[in-house]
Order: C-alpha cells, then sequence, then structure tokens
C-alpha cells in the first residue's frame, strides 16, 4: 500500500525564489521569470494532475485543495474521491469564478478543502468528517473506512491543522486522532496530512500519537507533513520528495514548481496476525 500526502497550496505554484510572486503577476498575471523558474497566476489543475498521474500511490491525501478539483482529479486520475470542506467556504459559485479569473489574487479565499482520493483495487465503502476546530480558521478531520475486492480494509484519516499555534494544533493532533482510532476499531490506519508540527519542536504530541493511539512514525524532525500509520508494517519509510519532483517543464527552458509543500510518500504492508 503506497500513500502520499501533499498539501496544493490552493492549486498555485511557488517558485523558490519568492521575488518572482510580483504585484503585477497578482494583478496583472503577467508571467515572472528568473534564470531558472517561472511564475504563472492561472489555473494549474492539469500540471497538478499531471505530477499526482507520475507518483506512486494508491490512497493520496490532499490538503488546501481546491473543492471544485475533486471530481476532474478522480477522473483523470480513475480515482475516486471524498472531500471535506475546511476554511473560507463563504459563497462558492463566485469564489470559483474568482479563482478561475485569477487564482493568485483570490488566493486561499477560494475555499479550501481536505480530499481523499483512492485508487483501485480499493473503494470508498464508508466517510465520516468532523469539525476540529471553527476558529481562526475551520480544521476538519475526512475519514474513510476503504475496501479492497480480497477482503482487506484500511481506514485513512487526512486532515489539516492550524498553523502558527502549536497549542492549538496538538489538541487538534490528538481529538482527530482520537476520533479515527474510535472510528477504524481494529483495522489499520493511515493518519496523516498537514499538521504544521515539526516532531523537532513538538515532541510532546508525537510522543502521545504514538503512545496513545499507537501512530508512528513521523516523516522527519523538521517535517510538517506526515503520514502516521497504526497496524501497517513501514516498509519504505515516509519522507519528502525533492522539489524536482513536483516541477514541470515551463517555457524558455524553465521549470514550473508547484505548491510550497513537497509531496510526503511512503509504502506500508500488512502486519502478520
Amino acid at each position: 500500500m503506497r500513500v502520499l500526502s501533499w498539501n496544493l497550496f490552493h492549486g498555485r505554484d511557488a517558485p523558490p525564489n519568492r521575488a518572482l510572486r510580483t504585484r503585477r503577476s497578482k494583478l496583472l498575471r503577467v508571467t515572472e521569470r528568473d534564470a531558472t523558474h517561472a511564475q504563472v497566476n492561472r489555473s494549474l489543475l492539469n500540471e497538478f494532475a499531471t505530477v499526482l498521474g507520475t507518483l506512486p500511490w494508491e490512497v493520496a491525501l490532499l490538503q488546501e485543495a481546491p473543492p471544485r478539483w475533486l471530481d476532474p482529479l478522480c477522473r483523470r486520475l480513475g480515482a475516486h474521491g471524498a472531500l471535506a470542506l475546511t476554511a473560507r467556504n463563504l459563497v462558492p459559485a463566485g469564489q470559483r469564478l474568482a479563482a478561475r479569473a485569477n487564482p493568485d489574487l483570490i488566493g486561499s479565499w477560494e475555499g479550501g478543502s481536505n480530499q481523499l482520493l483512492v485508487r483501485p483495487p480499493w473503494r470508498i465503502a464508508e466517510v465520516r468528517r468532523v469539525t476540529l476546530a471553527r476558529r481562526p480558521e475551520r480544521r476538519r478531520l475526512l475519514w474513510a473506512r476503504l475496501s479492497a475486492a480480497d477482503g482487506r480494509v484500511l481506514c485513512v484519516g487526512n486532515l489539516h491543522l492550524s498553523v502558527g499555534r502549536p497549542f492549538a494544533a496538538a489538541h487538534e493532533a490528538a481529538s482527530a486522532a482520537a476520533r479515527a482510532v474510535e472510528w477504524s476499531h481494529a483495522a489499520p490506519l493511515a493518519f496523516g496530512g498537514d499538521l504544521n508540527l515539526p516532531p523537532r519542536s513538538s515532541p510532546t504530541i508525537f510522543a502521545e500519537l504514538e503512545e496513545r493511539f499507537g501512530l508512528a512514525p513521523p516523516t522527519a524532525p523538521d517535517a510538517i507533513d506526515h503520514i502516521l500509520v497504526r497496524g501497517l508494517e513501514p516498509l519504505e519509510a515516509p519522507r519528502r520528495l525533492a522539489a524536482e519532483e513536483r516541477e514541470l517543464p515551463a517555457p524558455g527552458g524553465l521549470a514550473l514548481r508547484l505548491s510550497d509543500h513537497a509531496p510526503v510518500v511512503g509504502r506500508f504492508g500488512w502486519l502478520q496476525q
């Protein structure tokens, strides 16, 4: 079982040179360039679908995903999907129009979602959602029970926790883990997403997740994106992909780098009972 987690940055690109994110690009949709990368201000659905199509996964946990992307991503990637709406979904129809017209100008005000994509032989058998926090931004857990034709069952939990508030994020993580473990019963569980908690500065919550819920291991001491598992054997420990693996060619021999987060991937096997 290969699991991927990726914060999509609301479907935008993020060149390493932040100076390329100019006011004229945001307002006038001008493409900016330096010696190695381009920064664009347009829909990047096709580009994200292309990269997701090349990465190894059967289960993908996506955060900061434009809600309107779920159906086209499922079609492009041959996947089943589910979502939980998160922050800033106020006037969805108007927000969708504004995001199509100028993605960088509206940014996160398009509204966000946590999304789950599942490829065969797995199917989504059950979906549940729970709100973890309402202020300052709505944070939610998307949980699902997956089933395969051979009778295997896997439960997954996808979440994006509060940023810049480690105490709040830790509380949200523990609450989400408790609910996910309760719903999963004895089934194996993959639990992760953008936790906004690096183990190096927040070791207590990761110790609690492992000792209380059996969820481990974190991606890296400085990582905030994690895939934690219970009842699964890490055959390839979760790791962040190199920046080049989320880049595509842009005109003029330049590169287009998607998102400000690296995808995290891991490969897991079933523990012998």
